[in-house]
């Protein structure tokens, strides 16, 4: 420092913090050498501690108001300074100011998702983000844990520290909370408060509360959002049947006549009536195509396609025997049945012909 900051250290008298910053957490009080003069005054305001440390330790703190600095009202300094000049001398201590306000613009959010089990969805990935507010609870832990000999302690400096805090907690939370995805939006002030409190709890050896917590919003993936407003898509237009014939009579409408001709009007209401109508007849459904690759000369006629369970039936009720010349796709011309290796189950149990007699 130069001579003036030491000509200054000997006149000045008040000890006192005006915050204009609005993120600083701890700031000290500049003074040549850290000599304090007897009798000083000090000013703490409102939202404000004064923290006297002496040689790294914590020695008194004041509470908001006018303090003048003797010896007996710091009997603690008075111990362990043990003057060896007189109580007229000045105290060799730093001063700090100590902010115990709410610092409310602290934001957290996952970088990645967290992934929760849902009872509805299975696994799903969740994104969330939101605020929370940030207090001094014990300024003497706060600044042996965190602060040091920093001469201004800011917001910035811790406030990386805190989020990496609370995402660590989130997942625990959403997955303790019993809450399915879908009704999240409705359970975030009481997970927001669940989280405040064990933040608080883990943060009290650092001398720091965190008193609000808020969850803002909480997102699952894009392409789980696409589907879910799909499904939600549907739940609204309810009867798919109905509405589909309602599109449909509406489309017809449209195109038959333009705005204001009654006459295109009536032509497409009436369309689309029959529309509905011919939409609500049942519908007329071809008979299947016959099934299998098998023909077979039965009656001394070529019948099929057949498939092997149809010649199982004419092997029982006899139209078909091990004689009965049949042919498919593969068979060099037409053999007898019983000839057929595939064809050993059709008559499994068929007997075989009597023996002549």
């Amino acid at each position: 420092m130069s001579l003036w900051d030491k000509l200054k250290g000997e006149l000045v008298d008040i000890i006192e913090w005006l915050d204009d910053s609005r993120d600083t957490i701890v700031w000290r009080f500049p003074r040549y050498q850290n000599e304090i003069k007897m009798g000083a005054k000090l000013v703490v305001r409102e939202s404000q501690t004064a923290v006297f440390v002496n040689e790294g330790r914590v020695a008194d703190w004041f509470a908001p108001g006018t303090h003048t600095l003797t010896t007996q009202n710091m009997p603690i300094m008075t111990t362990l300074k043990n003057w060896r000049h007189g109580f007229d001398s000045p105290w060799k201590a730093e001063v700090y100011f100590v902010n115990t306000r709410l610092f409310t613009d602290m934001k957290w959010g996952t970088q990645n998702p967290v992934m929760v089990r849902d009872p509805e969805f299975g696994a799903v990935r969740l994104r969330a983000f939101g605020s929370f507010a940030m207090k001094v609870s014990d300024p003497g832990r706060l600044l042996s844990e965190l602060v040091g000999t920093d001469p201004q302690f800011r917001t910035a400096e811790v406030h990386e520290f805190l989020r990496q805090l609370v995402v660590s907690h989130l997942g625990s939370a959403l997955a303790t909370a019993n809450v399915p995805m879908l009704d999240l939006a409705s359970k975030q002030l009481s997970i927001g408060k669940t989280l405040s409190e064990v933040l608080t709890v883990e943060l009290a050896s650092s001398g720091i509360a965190i008193p609000k917590f808020v969850i803002e919003n909480i997102s699952v993936p894009p392409e789980v959002e696409a589907a879910l407003d799909k499904r939600t898509s549907m739940g609204v237009i309810g009867n798919l049947d109905t509405y589909t014939k309602f599109q449909t009579a509406e489309a017809i409408g449209n195109a038959t006549g333009g705005s204001g001709d009654a006459i295109g009007l009536g032509l497409g209401m009436a369309a689309g009536q029959r529309a509905a109508q011919s939409l609500n007849q049942p519908s007329v459904t071809p008979p299947p195509l016959p099934a299998g690759d098998w023909f077979a000369a039965i009656g001394g006629q070529q019948q099929g396609p057949f498939d092997v369970a149809t010649l199982t039936a004419h092997a029982t009720s006899g139209s078909l025997d091990r004689n009965t010349l049949v042919w498919r796709a593969g068979l060099a011309a037409w053999t007898p049945a019983g000839q057929v290796t595939e064809l050993s189950s059709v008559f499994a149990s068929v007997p075989p012909p009597l023996p002549p007699q």
